[in-house]
């Protein structure tokens, strides 16, 4: 079901583009050969899976929802062991949202856009508070919740619930544009068109839908990649419309990179990695001797501040968010 780097709501940073919206994909009707690809993609992922602890039945909803938010941009080996850290303190959403928030962004360590663990204890204070501590199955319900977006109310609805909604991550994304749309990488942001594709593409009974969004997931997770596809190994090349039109190269918009080395984000992690091993209140100074500029230093700061991951106290004095 789930998969590597998400999009933001998270993915995930790194969205590959295609051509300009003009060339919107086709959305096929019922009898199309688009519709043949849910079997063969479902087999192969019967057989293929990965063994992943969100995939278990113990998981449940909550399981499931805390990786969603976890595989934002954050690829499943850097995951695993915080997920399971996790769940192993705060097994329900109750457990997390007795917890100040300040010790949600401690725990999750370097996982990277730590926003992210503001917007699950908001979740979990909600789940808490409007449905008696249980992740709610019905759509619009999660997506009510803080912090969760169109994607991720999909992925829990149709992973944990097993319900009928198109689950668009980059890797189902990049699979619809190789396969039916015939194009290398799907657009950097996800358009109404593929939105279209996908819900024409839904198997129409519900168990099947669900297994087709996972399934669909893992395949360009393990096989339709970004940088390097194996066709060999894919079980719907021959279909593939990208394939069969013989891999025309990328000529859209340049696709969105990544950097890290020298950005904020770097002096961020940085200034956050000091109060999270802090067991107190941090001074300037302390902040201070993470980096050497200190414009950048000072902005990057600031930044924390303004998004509610870093409090300022009297005297100087630094820590993660109590409230």
């Amino acid at each position: 079901m789930t998969a590597p780097t998400k999009p933001s709501q998270p993915e995930p940073a790194g969205t590959p583009a295609v051509p300009s919206p003009a060339a919107a994909p086709a959305v096929p009707s019922p009898a199309s050969p688009g519709t043949d690809l849910h079997s063969p993609v479902i087999d192969w992922f019967d057989e293929n899976a990965r063994d992943l602890p969100w995939r278990r039945p113990e998981a449940g909803a909550w399981g499931v929802m805390v990786s969603e938010f976890m595989l934002q941009q954050t690829p499943v080996s850097r995951v695993l062991p915080v997920y399971e850290q996790w769940l192993a303190r705060w097994p329900r959403p109750a457990d997390l949202a007795r917890e100040a928030p300040g010790e949600a962004v401690r725990a999750w360590g370097r996982l990277g856009y730590p926003r992210r663990a503001l917007r699950l204890h908001g979740a979990a204070v909600a789940i808490t508070e409007r449905h008696g501590g249980d992740v709610p199955s019905d759509h619009a319900q999660l997506l009510a919740l803080p912090g969760i977006g169109e994607y991720t109310a999909a992925a829990v609805a149709s992973f944990a619930y097993g319900q009928r909604h198109p689950v668009l991550d980059t890797n189902v994304r990049r699979v619809l544009a190789r396969a039916v749309t015939g194009v290398q990488y799907p657009p950097n942001a996800t358009t109404a068109a593929e939105r279209r594709l996908a819900r024409a593409l839904l198997p129409d009974d519900e168990p099947t839908a669900a297994r087709w969004a996972a399934a669909s997931m893992e395949l360009g997770a393990l096989v339709c990649t970004a940088k390097s596809e194996s066709c060999h190994r894919c079980p719907i090349a021959a279909q593939c419309a990208w394939r069969l039109a013989g891999k025309p190269a990328h000529d859209g918009p340049p696709r969105r990179g990544q950097t890290y080395a020298g950005t904020d984000r770097q002096v961020r992690g940085r200034l956050l990695a000091v109060l999270r091993e802090a067991h107190g209140p941090v001074p300037q100074a302390a902040l201070d001797r993470v980096w050497h500029e200190p414009v950048q230093r000072a902005r990057a700061l600031d930044g924390l501040v303004a998004d509610g991951l870093v409090e300022p106290m009297a005297g100087g004095l630094y820590r993660l968010p109590l409230t």
